[in-house]
This record gives C-alpha cells, sequence and structure tokens, in this order.
C-alpha cells in the first residue's frame, strides 16, 4: 500500500515539476514588448533613453533572478535524482537549457541598457556643447 501511495505522490510531484519549468521557456534575447519597441524607435531626447535603459536593466535583472531560481531547481535534480526516476536527466537537461537561455536574454538585456545609456550620455554631451557654443556667441 505504501509503494502504491508512494508512486501516485511522485508522479503528482512530477507533474507539477514538469508543468512549472516547461512553462517558461524564453527566447534569448532581451524582452521586448510592442511599446518598449516603440519608445526605443522614438527616443529622442537623454531621459527617454534612460528611462529605456532602466527598463532593460530591470529585465536584465528579472532574467539574473530566474538564473538563480533554475540553478537551485538543478542542484536539486542532481542531487535527488532518484526522486526524479526516469525524468531526472530530462529535468536537468531542460533546466541547464532554461538557464542557458535566461543567461543569454540577461546579457542581451544589458547589452541594450549599455547601449541606451551611452546614447543618452552622447545626448547630454551634444546639448552641454550646443549650450556652450550658444553662451559663447552671445557673450562675443
Amino acid at each position: 500500500m505504501k509503494t502504491k501511495f508512494g508512486n501516485a505522490l511522485a508522479a503528482l510531484s512530477m507533474m507539477g515539476v514538469l508543468v512549472s519549468t516547461s512553462s517558461s521557456v524564453v527566447a534569448a534575447q532581451p524582452i521586448d514588448t510592442p511599446e518598449i519597441r516603440a519608445a526605443a524607435q522614438n527616443a529622442a531626447t537623454r531621459g527617454d533613453h534612460e528611462s529605456i535603459a532602466k527598463y532593460y536593466e530591470n529585465s536584465a535583472t528579472q532574467m539574473q533572478a530566474k538564473v538563480t531560481e533554475q540553478k537551485e531547481l538543478l542542484e536539486q535534480y542532481e542531487n535527488k535524482s532518484y526522486l526524479y526516476g526516469r525524468q531526472a536527466q530530462d529535468l536537468q537537461s531542460h533546466t541547464s537549457a532554461l538557464i542557458r537561455d535566461y543567461e543569454k536574454s540577461a546579457e542581451a538585456s544589458t547589452q541594450v541598457a549599455t547601449l541606451h545609456r551611452q546614447m543618452a550620455a552622447r545626448l547630454n554631451q551634444n546639448h552641454a556643447a550646443s549650450t556652450q557654443l550658444r553662451k559663447s556667441a552671445t557673450g562675443l
């Protein structure tokens, strides 16, 4: 009786794990929405670029949190593979793939954020230079 109950419990927990890990598939690119893409295309001011950079930095932080979560799961799968039976290797493989994808996505988001920070800095320098030119032109 205990073995049937134990097998049923293991099957139920396995289904829960499979559902939770398979529902979080991500592409290896920064998280974009139509709104953020439009904002990035129409960004004209330093503030616009800084806002977009902050969005992508937050996205990278979220991806890093997911990496940490998946690494903990992977450690569980590796250390207690006997609990997962035949699916242990599949779970390990799937979780490793998720970790790689989340890391790539975090890196891509960080790169986009850096790019927008650089654009904001350039706009700030151009604004400072044009202000200096105006001051020197009116002072002459």
